[in-house]
């Protein structure tokens, strides 16, 4: 399903969320003004933001069940039932939903990560009782018609097409099968062609049943709203149900493949590099986002000024961070004609190379901070940011940090603290994936030693 504000809830997350998030832990802080929250007697975690000044509100159900926590004969469970809720209640049609948002000028949608699921709706602020009658109807009563059923298994399938034939997606695919091989952090959130076609009715309500309870959801919502008005609003959602409990994990253990190639007759060679990162529990995680953004993490950093705007070796060049409950990963993607590819690869190998032997300047410390500090606050102007933040660090912490904390966090990230995580991630192994016209012996490929700190 298209996600309108995945970008927005992984800034929140990944920023004030996953950068400061881990498993539930007693508050550490006083609550930050504007935010409340309240425990349902079901189980279910409340938590509001208001913000007078809005115009519209944007709630949110977070579910901690994502990709890595389905068998493996169900990959893709999760994605499914995120298209599927939108598909009715016994009392409500898709249609009906879909008029009834759109009557109101709002916007209703959800999206799938490898740890959480979140559905949500946007609308103006006097359709807050709407809102939450909607959205906690179709989250804990699907009706899971067979006709719709078959028709979004149908909508998947076309889109886990569409997916092999975009490269710089595929690519990414590859990679993290690479970096977590044989874990289910290593598969595509889509599933496979396989297990959707072969995915029955009881067993996808089964998952449901299992995953969607009370110890396992947190209602988000920000916007010009109060707090007790939502409460009420919820009051009865998952009441009577089990509380249930928290998806087990386990951590990746087996050894990173160093190459993955899918050869392709594409124009251009789409190459994605990988490393084991952090877990979001840790003390280094902000820290790791300084070196992200000093070497792949924006316009001024060190991939994007050398192969960029110095070698014009690709149009578009960057690294990532994600931290995940017990692990995590950091990447680099790049796209270049074929003949370039080897000279991409002796670029980023260099430039990984200055970071773990000589760390990071002055200037670029100061500019990552500001940069970190900055495009926080840019991020929460609105009441889909607000809710998304507040949501996933309620889900995956247990509570909020506050913005000036996390704001204090990043100030206090040293140079000493970078050269920490530099040499804690990029001195590890690392996986080369590559979608183009290569096989796994070409030269331009192979012979590069690992990258010792």
């Amino acid at each position: 399903m298209a996600v309108a504000v995945a970008a927005v809830a992984a800034v929140a997350v990944a920023g004030a969320g996953a950068a400061d998030v881990g498993g539930p832990t007693p508050a550490r802080h006083g609550p930050e003004p504007g935010i409340t929250e309240t425990t349902l007697p079901s189980g279910v975690r409340v938590v509001t933001e208001r913000m007078p000044e809005a115009t519209s509100v944007t709630v949110g159900v977070w579910v901690g069940v994502g990709s890595r926590d389905e068998p493996d004969e169900q990959a893709g469970v999760s994605h499914f039932l995120e298209h599927l809720l939108f598909k009715g209640t016994p009392e409500r049609s898709a249609r009906s939903i879909a008029v009834a948002v759109d009557a109101v000028g709002g916007e209703m949608n959800a999206f799938t990560t490898r740890e959480h699921t979140a559905y949500y709706t946007r609308l103006p602020a006097g359709q807050l009782a709407f809102g939450l009658d909607l959205l906690t109807d179709v989250v804990a009563s699907p009706a899971f018609r067979a006709a719709d059923i078959e028709a979004e298994r149908e909508v998947i399938l076309e889109e886990i097409l569409l997916n092999e034939d975009m490269p710089d997606d595929l690519v990414m695919n590859v990679l993290y099968e690479s970096v977590f091989p044989q874990h289910p952090l290593g598969r595509e959130t889509l599933g496979t062609e396989a297990s959707i076609e072969a995915m029955s009715r009881e067993e996808i309500a089964a998952f449901h049943a299992e995953h969607y309870r009370p110890a396992n959801l947190v209602v988000a919502a920000a916007g010009a709203l109060d707090h007790d008005e939502v409460v009420d609003g919820v009051a009865s959602f998952l009441d009577g149900v089990d509380p249930g409990v928290r998806p087990v994990r386990s951590t990746p253990s087996s050894a990173i493949e160093p190459l993955a190639v899918v050869r392709r007759p594409t124009e251009q060679a789409h190459v994605a590099l990988g490393w084991r990162g952090l877990h979001y529990d840790e003390p280094d995680r902000n820290a790791l986002y300084v070196a992200n953004h000093v070497l792949g993490g924006g316009m001024s950093s060190r991939l994007f000024q050398e192969i960029r705007e110095e070698r014009g070796l690709a149009y578009t060049v960057f690294s990532s961070p994600s931290l995940y409950t017990d692990c995590g990963s950091l990447v680099v993607y790049a796209g270049t004609g074929p003949a370039r590819v080897a000279e991409l690869l002796d670029v980023i190998d260099d430039v990984v190379h200055g970071l773990l032997e000589r760390g990071i300047t002055a200037e670029e410390h100061d500019v990552a901070l500001g940069y970190l500090d900055g495009s926080l606050l840019l991020g929460l102007e609105d009441s889909g940011s607000r809710m998304a933040r507040i949501g996933g660090s309620e889900l995956q912490r247990g509570e909020v940090i506050p913005i000036e904390e996390h704001r204090r966090r990043i100030r206090a990230v040293t140079a000493d603290d970078v050269q920490r995580v530099v040499q804690r991630v990029f001195a590890g192994s690392r996986s080369l994936a590559v979608v183009g016209p290569f096989d796994d012996d070409d030269p331009r490929l192979g012979g590069r030693p690992h990258l010792e700190g």
